[in-house]
């Protein structure tokens, strides 16, 4: 289906586009004759998932590809645990999807919005020190090539670590294939802690527990934490009840911290009384549920994220330093700053290549101007040897992010063999990896 284009907004409405025409292809022979069409013409070929990436990583003014309509599974090796899904699927679809086969996904971040080729293209990831980003869990991928043609990767092929992260610069992604696992329960603890005894344990909980995070309310002396450990799947669940579910998921989480970002939006001075409270009543609950249901929340207010990927022994020091530099530039920060993990992996442009990573999340409510508050936090965490996260947020340029990568030389050179007229590329994959 062609549609002539439209002006394109993302989730965080801080990027827009206006493509030439908008191609939403049924199935991946569609999807091939799309592309190859739009090659032909000389045009640029972007494709878009849900739009939850806070950079111009999809943006177009070519043919937009809305890969919406490919969703579902294409296959299950029930032998080796590995389901193959179109493109398009949406990661809150997955759970429902795996179940009748017994399996989930190993890891998932906390947002479960987003299409599953946008979220391994990105970087995507979860938390768990042992447990590597979302991508790590591809074992196979199909792109379309500029010709229209299909290129298959397996997890025997070289190219695989290369076009597992692509950031969509080595073709369009028609279906990935992601190693799962045997369905399991997580069992969750929620509290709300002194800050001061999160930091000083730090490393401790993150080795015992199999999924830590926490956040921190800027201008409070406190945390919310979440331990996450993995149970068998024949574990008996003992989810939140109706109730609790919406004190905490809707009415806390969303409903009420829209009022209080509002507020603080408009009197700024309101903002340290209303994330002391915050800060308080997040937490002290202890649950059980399917994996899915425990890594994921529903997130319906609009804010804009930068995320920057540390060597894990590095946290430490550079949260301190972020504490210091909000206090010395006496802003007013409404949303907590988020502290994950991630084993190291093998994949050239993830975040967490070749190194045990720790990432920092700041974050700004939609209506606020986040960018001198995301400025200096950048500074600050480049000095800490930060990665930025490709999804969100950042300023850096291919020549800065080439003393990054140690494989981005290779990944420029396949990049160069499979996209030579650089039909994929756009404005974002010319800043960050060349023209």
């Amino acid at each position: 289906m062609t549609a002539a284009g439209t002006l394109w907004e993302n989730w965080g409405r801080n990027v827009t586009a206006q493509p030439l025409r908008v191609e939403r292809p049924i199935d991946t022979a569609a999807l091939q004759r799309c592309v190859a069409d739009a090659a032909g013409a000389g045009l640029r070929v972007k494709a878009v998932g849900a739009g939850h990436s806070f950079t111009d990583i999809a943006a177009t003014d070519g043919v937009q590809l809305d890969l919406s309509a490919l969703q579902g599974i294409i296959a299950v090796d029930t032998g080796r645990s590995r389901v193959r899904l179109r493109a398009g699927t949406r990661l809150h679809r997955i759970p429902s999807l795996l179940e009748p086969y017994g399996l989930a996904m190993p890891n998932l971040g906390d947002i479960d919005r987003q299409s599953i080729a946008g979220a391994v293209s990105t970087g995507t990831h979860g938390t768990g020190a042992a447990f590597g980003g979302m991508a790590t869990q591809v074992v196979g991928v199909t792109l379309v090539q500029p010709d229209g043609g299909l290129l298959s990767v397996g997890d025997d092929d070289p190219l695989l670590p290369a076009a597992a992260l692509g950031l969509g610069a080595l073709g369009v992604i028609a279906d990935v294939t992601l190693q799962c696992v045997p369905a399991f329960v997580l069992q969750a603890q929620e509290r709300s802690e002194p800050l001061a005894d999160v930091l000083d344990s730090l490393d401790d909980r993150v080795k015992a527990t199999d999924h830590f995070e926490f956040y921190w309310f800027p201008h409070t002396d406190r945390a919310a934490t979440k331990a996450n450990t993995r149970l068998p799947g024949a574990a008996r669940c003992r989810p939140p009840g109706p109730g609790a579910r919406w004190i905490n998921d809707t009415l806390l989480a969303n409903t009420l911290f829209r009022a209080t970002c509002a507020a603080g939006s408009a009197v700024p001075s309101v903002v340290p009384a209303v994330n002391a409270a915050a800060a308080r009543l997040l937490g002290g609950r202890d649950y059980s549920d399917a994996s899915a249901r425990v890594f994921t929340t529903r997130r319906t207010v609009r804010f804009r994220e930068m995320e920057y990927a540390l060597p894990a022994d590095r946290v430490g020091p550079a949260f301190s330093a972020l504490r210091q530099l909000i206090e010395e530039h006496r802003w007013r920060i409404s949303f907590p700053v988020e502290v994950r993990w991630a084993a190291a992996d093998d994949r050239w442009l993830s975040t967490a290549y070749g190194r045990d990573t720790a990432y920092i999340a700041v974050h700004r409510y939609y209506r606020e101007d986040f960018a001198e508050y995301f400025t200096a936090v950048e500074e600050l965490l480049l000095t800490h040897g930060g990665r930025p996260h490709w999804g969100k947020l950042h300023s850096r340029h291919a020549a800065a992010l080439a003393q990054q990568y140690p494989r981005f030389g290779d990944f420029l050179a396949v990049r160069e063999r499979l996209d030579p007229d650089r039909v994929f590329a756009n404005a974002y994959l010319d800043r960050v990896l060349g023209a």
